[in-house]
């Protein structure tokens, strides 16, 4: 058994996990074939880690490969999270990465948790906990893995005030809600119909027309735009964001609070991020939940970097928008250059999209190569794996969302298969 698992070192796997797949090997192996399902057993085990994938889907925002790609390194260092170093006394972790944020959405102050939903929990429990929260029903959405507006909020202990139909909401039902003494409304909630669209004979209203209802208005925005005039980006916002409300925006139209996450569109780590007056975040912060979706220190030192990119308008640079606003033409040549030594593979027109429950519907022009056939359990395959899709019959691997530096991988990956 110890000779076997020594056998699979080249793996790189920790010798308890070599010793596991041997002892699976032994026991259920066919004579003469031990060693090959015991290698099988070693790649089933790293297969299993968490490790870097080529993207090559078109899905800028793939909630399965991590969403918004990111790097970030620092020290193996202490840090001063809650340390506040002009006093020397005990600091708050909301001082950094939130303040910046807050500053760059044009907010009074901002709070940082573990993710979306998470913020979403915190502020209904903190604000309106035993009390109404009016939403459309045109709102009360459903995005991926389950996550329910009207669940997370029974959740909370809030009580969910429904108003007007699912395609049609007006001032007035909100009027009508807020104005019942028995519906006892601490807040009005608007939420970003992140993942889907209605169309035809509809209505809605917009948070400025929520203005002077009384209760708070807090915006769940959920994608994460921090201004819809984009000034980090030389061209200004491009065509496929119109439309797209963001947290600089909605928060000037007159909402209270503004929800979004980290790592759709703001291109940043996973985390859910609440900005706006100050005296709301404070009791959010001051909750007891507060600190158990608190977020920590690496996640909190990675989002500073980005809201520091946006204050410094260098969010261009950001992997998310590289990849978002990366010329055609030049997707095209990448495409060409990888199509010149990929025999089957052919150059190709593709349409790329946002991704990450953003913008449905949305569409991005983009470039690269098909070949006939499905071939994307082989380039899962491969090391480091490629994630392609299968459209009309064919393998396409979309270039928007591969990284220029990751050129040469695709190409061996490429050659490595069978000639379509």
């Amino acid at each position: 058994m110890d000779a076997l698992a020594r056998s699979l070192a080249a793996t790189g796997l920790p010798h308890p996990l070599l010793v596991e797949a041997a002892r699976r090997a032994v026991t259920a192996a066919p004579p003469g074939s031990t060693a090959a399902m015991a290698e099988a057993e070693a790649e089933r085990w790293r297969r299993t880690l968490l490790q870097p994938v080529i993207n090559a889907t078109g899905v800028l925002l793939h909630t399965n490969l991590g969403r918004a790609p990111l790097a970030h390194h620092q020290p193996a260092t202490a840090t001063n999270l809650e340390l506040d170093l002009s006093t020397g006394e005990r600091g708050s972790r909301h001082a950094h990465a939130a303040t910046l944020m807050a500053r760059a959405c044009g907010a009074e102050a901002g709070l940082v948790v573990n993710n979306g939903a998470a913020a979403v929990l915190l502020v209904l429990a903190a604000l309106a906990r035993h009390r109404g929260v009016v939403v459309s029903r045109g709102e009360l959405v459903e995005i991926g893995g389950g996550f329910r507006v009207p669940e997370v909020m029974a959740e909370s202990g809030a009580r969910l005030v429904e108003v007007g139909t699912t395609n049609r909401t007006r001032r007035a039902d909100y009027e009508r809600a807020v104005g019942d003494p028995a519906a006892d409304v601490a807040l009005v909630m608007k939420v970003h119909q992140s993942n889907f669209r209605i169309e035809g004979f509809t209505e809605g209203v917009a948070v400025d027309g929520l203005r002077g209802l009384g209760p708070p208005v807090v915006a769940d925005l959920g994608s994460g735009l921090v201004d819809g005039a984009c000034p980090w980006l030389a061209g200004g916002p491009p065509p496929w964001l119109r439309g797209e409300p963001a947290a600089r925006q909605t928060l000037a139209a007159g909402a209270d609070l503004v929800i979004f996450s980290g790592d759709k569109l703001l291109g940043g780590p996973q985390a859910g991020i609440v900005v706006g007056r100050a005296d709301l975040v404070d009791t959010c912060a001051r909750h007891p939940l507060a600190r158990a979706l608190r977020s920590g220190g690496l996640v909190l030192a990675s989002l500073q970097d980005v809201a520091l990119a946006y204050l410094d308008r260098r969010a261009g640079g950001l992997p998310f928008w590289r990849m978002a606003a990366a010329p055609l033409d030049g997707l095209r040549q990448r495409a060409e250059r990888l199509a010149a030594g990929a025999v089957g593979w052919a150059v190709r027109d593709t349409a790329a999209v946002p991704g990450g429950g953003t913008l449905p519907g949305v569409e991005i022009p983009s470039a690269g190569l098909a070949a006939p056939g499905d071939h994307v359990a082989a380039l899962r395959a491969h090391h480091p794996p490629v994630i392609a899709r299968v459209a009309d019959g064919r393998t396409v691997c979309d270039l928007r969302t591969v990284d220029p530096d990751d050129d040469p991988t695709l190409a061996a990956a490429l050659a490595a298969l069978p000639t379509p």
